[in-house]
């Protein structure tokens, strides 16, 4: 077995595991639909149905990365796993990534190969064949650029906020009280 939790430092391996969480819309606690779990001990191996697009969608997906309780199992296995903690999760993430043979492209931050490699494992990264909403490859990509010319590499959102404008009303204002 690989050491994934060593590749854990790596900016682009933050990176990229940032992006799945921001297309994924999760965190480490999160259930498929947007509940949340409180305990890490295991996978919380709770289906839900939910509609998507009209129609019921039962998921066991939970965590960051959203593993079916049956992914999970086998990362358990695979990666000699104790719990659902966020460093397990982080770890079984890799291991799916390198399932794809997509870690050479993070590590070498080759974007659209690993994001196409990836996409059927994760069904909100474009081109994803589920039928499930995806983010567009150019969103993602100015999200995994942005995160990669930072020294962390952990920033859960893609851009950075503009700030609000104040009305014009408020400059008037301000002008006042400043003569």
């Amino acid at each position: 077995m690989k050491d994934y939790a060593s590749l854990l430092s790596s900016a682009n391996v933050k990176a990229f595991l940032a992006l799945i969480k921001y297309t994924e819309g999760a965190g480490y606690q999160t259930l498929f639909g947007g509940e949340k779990f409180l305990s890490f001990d295991d996978h919380p191996r709770r289906s839900i149905t939910k509609k998507l697009g009209g129609r019921p969608i039962t998921s066991t997906a939970a965590g960051a990365y959203q593993f079916l309780s049956r992914t999970w199992d086998e990362c358990v296995v695979a990666c000699s796993l104790d719990d659902f903690s966020p460093v397990s999760q982080d770890i079984a993430a890799l291991y799916l990534i390198d399932r794809r043979r997509a870690l050479d492209a993070v590590l070498e931050a080759d974007w659209k190969t690993a994001i196409e490699r990836c996409n059927r494992e994760w069904a909100s990264l474009p081109g994803s064949p589920y039928g499930q909403p995806t983010k567009t490859l150019d969103t993602c990509l100015s999200f995994l650029y942005a995160n990669t010319k930072k020294e962390e590499a952990t920033a859960p959102a893609p851009f950075s906020q503009p700030k609000p404008e104040k009305p014009s009303w408020f400059h008037s204002l301000l002008q006042l009280f400043r003569r």
